[in-house]
């Protein structure tokens, strides 16, 4: 397996280290100065997850990242939220780079392997909180992006869970993608933000999530945005980006 696999490889840019596989593309990311904030802007959006659970519950519960980067959300999930926290990475480089210069938390569960692999054997309903980055060295479309793939994803979810996936906005692949997210969470229950400058667009759909009126979701995106704000968390800006997913 591994000897298919890219090398990880690291840069370093005013005073923030960058994960590379193989190539230019930017893998993840890590103030050198500060580690525990989320440095890039599409990670920080894909937190925007938290807007879906309630204040009370935020940090219960198993997190779970599919995709390690530079690994800033297993830090903010597991040193921050104090969560429960597993990833599933491929790449054993990826891995070996986390741990000697992206300050991989050392009570997470790192699992080596393909997380499609993983979410066949994981316990259904086990998972709080599941945040899906899979790209390769191309970094052209996630590696897994099928119905059945994001059919797996809920399963895992407990009732009231949520998942956040990093898509690329710009690509005509796109609404694909969201089409097979909303096929399988419902149509209800997917919204996505607002493209980065980079083409990201993040989408997170919820299993069974109870949708709160504008109002909850602005006292929650203040109560993120204060709780984590140093840690990058423009939380009260999100809810500009957000929008319900609407069907073609």
């Amino acid at each position: 397996m591994g000897t298919e696999l890219p090398p990880a490889t690291l840069s370093e840019f005013d005073g923030v280290r960058y994960l590379h596989l193989g190539s230019m593309w930017v893998q993840g990311a890590m103030r050198i100065s500060k580690p525990q904030r989320v440095e890039l802007d599409y990670v920080q959006r894909m937190l925007a997850s938290l807007l879906w659970v309630p204040s009370d519950q935020l940090g219960r519960g198993h997190a779970v990242q599919l995709g390690l980067g530079a690994g800033a959300i297993t830090r903010f999930m597991s040193q921050q939220l104090g969560m429960a926290n597993t990833v599933v990475e491929i790449n054993p480089q990826v891995i070996a780079a986390n741990v000697g210069w992206f300050h991989l938390p050392p009570q997470t569960e790192v699992v080596r392997g393909d997380a499609s692999h993983w979410l066949a054997q994981a316990t259904p309903a086990s998972v709080a909180m599941l945040h899906v980055d899979l790209y390769d060295h191309e970094a052209a479309a996630p590696v897994l992006d099928s119905q059945p793939f994001y059919e797996a994803c809920r399963a895992v979810l407990q009732p009231g869970g949520v998942m956040s996936v990093n898509l690329f906005g710009r690509d005509a692949s796109f609404s694909a993608s969201i089409a097979r997210i909303a096929a399988v969470f419902g149509a209800d229950q997917v919204w996505s933000l607002r493209p980065t400058r980079e083409g990201n667009t993040v989408v997170v759909a919820g299993r069974s999530v109870v949708v709160p009126a504008r109002s909850e979701l602005s006292a929650r995106a203040v109560h993120v945005e204060t709780r984590f704000l140093a840690h990058g968390l423009r939380a009260r800006t999100w809810l500009r980006m957000v929008r319900p997913y609407v069907a073609p």
